[in-house]
């Protein structure tokens, strides 16, 4: 079936295409062999000559010294850095936008949470006499060793193994109160056990790193640890290798006693998100008031340095080299503004949209870099990542097009073979960059702009996996010059192609679209095969308004006219062809399907941010972690609601971008939404 089916799909796009091409209007010829798509060669080659990866990585080096927890000394110090290069690089409106954060103060769905920092912590293994032995961990020495949002203690314990720490049954038979425990998870999920239920004193954690090929191999990693911004009981935690834990259980095991001392001058404190900001100012009168974002998230614990100390210095590079190139006249000023922004993660974000709304409202797109410098040692693939399916946008195929661009140009050169733009750098790798391009993934800003309260489309550069993620081996070390550089130039093309669109790339926009709605239909096809009648209709019907939608987008930047509209309607129409006979409509919702949800407009942002679940925390925990729609359909299911679709119609959506997922599921979450005072229900 799969060979009859790219058979067919060969055969129909062929057909499709003498169609298209027989009533369109004339388009641009395609580039010529090492042409790049969409920019002329010599804005590329103006790019290419000026972006550098050593430059880029001199500041992550800078960034990676710093432990740079929101809102803390070391966050300010990279800010206050990270400002300075934007003054150097000329750009205007450089400001360090200070917003409050006290615990208390909300931001769309996030909980602001109060500053971190700390002065001093180490953890020692006391000889049998009482004396300091041997050091298990030292803030000075390794900032992650101490795990974030941890407060201040002086306590001498015995040290007790509760395995994991995350369930009753670890604690059976064992007295932990006034005790060390040692544990194998994140500490901010054992305290509400350990701390607060059973009054252990403080937390040592050996937690592993995110699940990759690579997990669990490296016994010398420390991972971050977080205790937890919003803890009823206030607790410490430090965190150690597999090697130093697997040592201490081996002695108690044998029946050892080992007393650790742990002293901690650390807290939270009332303060603010520091988010950098500057702008290189648009030229045309009409459009300048329009923005393009380039975005990343600046925070994270020393070394933190593709995460994401990467992104962070990938933008400043783009920031620094775009404006060197208007002053120097080599790029004439972008028609639209250029806006670079270094908040925290996530939270950053959505304060700075939600605390600024006439910012959000002038944004076009977003571009946002999380983690873009891995080298061949982190094990690192690059992707280059669409947005939501609810928010459908001609700018995922922009940044497409430049990506398969340099995979080509990049893979020719580490061929031998000649490549004009192969943007290695002299300090970097050759390999070739073998981006992927990923359907929406989450856990970055990306999320925060895609959310249907703002509806910016979010271009995403990031790399998955990255076996280093999160602990001490994220050093810069790891990080590839070449690897930056080209991370830049995806990032300071698609951008500046966006500033720029209008009327007059129409025509090469449309063209474009119709050779990865192709390449999209074929996916359509073979994911219809394998499902059922009804659920394949809803698939098809799902692609049409989805591929509608991406058409439709180029209205946003006013890049389209007359004949790339028609020509649209002509392609969608030969399009449809591929899926034969029309899907029939949809029966009429009834019973639960049919109710109607709309979104409270005061409410905007995903429902989990970084230590604060808006749902649990409205609905009560129990509640909240009782629903089953699965976690990656929740963000979606949110953004689908737009006070006409039915529930039925949600679903059907989701289903079409996840897979079948029962009605009942997704009724079960919308009215969660209800409760809590997210959603409203409407007409049925």
């Amino acid at each position: 079936m799969p060979t009859r089916l790219a058979l067919l799909l060969a055969t129909l796009v062929t057909g499709l295409s003498a169609i298209s091409l027989a009533a369109a209007p004339p388009m641009i010829a395609a580039p010529a062999p090492g042409d790049p798509p969409l920019l002329p060669r010599a804005t590329v080659a103006a790019l290419a000559e000026e972006l550098s990866g050593e430059a880029a990585k001199r500041n992550l080096e800078f960034l990676s010294r710093q432990h740079r927890m929101r809102g803390s000394r070391g966050f300010h110090a990279a800010a206050e850095f990270v400002a300075g290069e934007l003054r150097a690089a000329g750009l205007t409106a450089v400001e360090i936008v200070e917003l409050p954060a006290d615990g208390k103060v909300f931001y769309g769905t996030q909980r602001s949470r109060r500053p971190w920092d700390a002065e001093f912590a180490e953890l020692w293994e006391l000889a049998p006499d009482g004396a300091p032995g041997h050091r298990l961990a030292s803030w000075d020495t390794l900032p992650l060793s101490l795990a974030q949002d941890s407060e201040s203690a002086n306590v001498t314990a015995e040290l007790v193994d509760v395995g994991m720490g995350t369930t009753e049954n670890d604690y059976a038979g064992k007295d932990v109160r006034g005790r060390i425990v040692l544990v194998g998870a994140q500490p901010e999920t054992v305290a509400p056990l350990a701390v607060e239920r059973f009054g252990a004193a403080g937390m040592v954690s050996y937690v592993q790193n995110q699940r990759t090929a690579w997990w669990g191999e490296d016994e010398n990693l420390v991972r971050w640890g977080h205790v937890g911004s919003f803890n009823k009981t206030p607790s410490f935690a430090f965190m150690v290798s597999l090697k130093t834990a697997r040592a201490l259980q081996q002695r108690l095991r044998g029946g050892e006693k080992i007393r650790l001392h742990a002293e901690v001058r650390a807290g939270q404190h009332d303060g603010h998100y520091d988010v950098v900001t500057a702008t290189l100012p648009g030229a045309d009168a009409r459009l300048s008031a329009e923005e393009i974002v380039w975005s990343c998230h600046l925070d994270h614990p020393r070394p933190g340095a593709n995460d994401n100390a990467s992104g962070c210095a990938t933008i400043l590079e783009v920031a620094r080299t775009l404006g060197k190139l208007v002053r120097e006249g080599k790029l004439e000023r972008p028609r639209r503004t250029l806006r670079f922004v270094f908040p925290p993660e996530v939270e950053g974000t959505l304060a700075l949209l939600a605390g600024r709304p006439e910012l959000a409202a002038r944004i076009q797109a977003a571009i946002h870099l999380d983690m873009v410098g891995g080298g061949p040692v982190t094990k690192a693939i690059f992707h280059v990542t669409r947005g939501p399916a609810s928010l459908p946008s001609f700018v995922h195929d922009v940044a497409a097009a430049f990506g398969t661009w340099l995979n080509g140009q990049s893979a020719a050169f580490a061929s031998g073979l000649d490549a004009p733009f192969p943007l290695v750098a002299p300090e970097g790798g050759k390999e070739a960059l073998q981006a992927d391009f990923a359907d929406l993934t989450l856990g970055s800003d990306h999320e925060v702009y895609g959310d249907s309260g703002f509806g910016i489309p979010a271009l995403y550069f990031n790399d998955w996996p990255d076996r280093y993620i999160h602990t001490n081996f994220d050093t810069p070390a790891n990080i590839d010059p070449t690897k930056l550089r080209r991370a830049a130039f995806l990032a300071a093309a698609s951008g500046w192609f966006l500033a720029n669109a209008g009327p007059q790339n129409a025509a090469a926009l449309t063209s474009l679209l119709e050779a990865r709605s192709l390449e999209r239909a074929g996916r359509t096809l073979q994911r219809r095969a394998l499902l059922p009648p009804d659920e394949a209709a809803a698939l098809v019907r799902f692609d049409a308004w989805s591929e509608r939608g991406v058409f439709a987008s180029l209205s946003r930047f006013g890049a389209e006219d007359a004949a790339s509209r028609a020509e649209a309607a002509r392609f969608l129409a030969a399009r449809a062809q591929l899926f034969g006979a029309p899907p029939p409509p949809p029966p009429r919702p009834s019973g639960d399907g049919a109710l109607v949800f709309e979104r409270n407009s005061s409410v905007k942002g995903p429902m989990s941010v970084f230590g604060y679940d808006y749902l649990e925390d409205h609905l009560g925990a129990e509640r909240a972690k009782a629903l089953r729609l699965a976690s990656d359909a929740t963000y979606e299911a949110l953004n689908f609601v737009d006070g006409r679709r039915s529930a039925q119609e949600i679903r059907d959506a989701l289903s079409a971008t996840y897979g079948p997922l029962p009605l009942a599921d997704v009724v079960e979450y919308l009215r969660a939404l209800a409760d809590a005072g997210v959603l409203r229900i409407g007409r049925t």
